[in-house]
């Protein structure tokens, strides 16, 4: 569960992020502090999701091998 809501959370703050920077930049006066804001968002965002995937890049494997055991007994 915990697992799902860091994901939800990653990619909203890069949906977020994005679309700050977006629409600041299609704005004809552009705000810096919210393309400082928008900027920040996304690589917090994407830094998060990184870090998550490490941790989990091998969450597959332990599932196949716990299988594996339960066919085994």
């Amino acid at each position: 569960m915990i697992k799902n809501n860091s994901q939800v959370i990653n990619s909203t703050l890069i949906v977020l992020g994005g679309a700050l920077l977006i629409y600041e930049i299609a704005t004809e006066k552009e705000n810096v502090y919210i393309l400082i804001v928008g900027l920040v968002s996304l690589m917090l965002g994407l830094y998060r999701a990184t870090n998550h995937w490490v941790v989990t890049k091998d969450d597959h494997k332990e599932e196949m091998n716990e299988d594996s055991n339960e066919k085994n007994i």
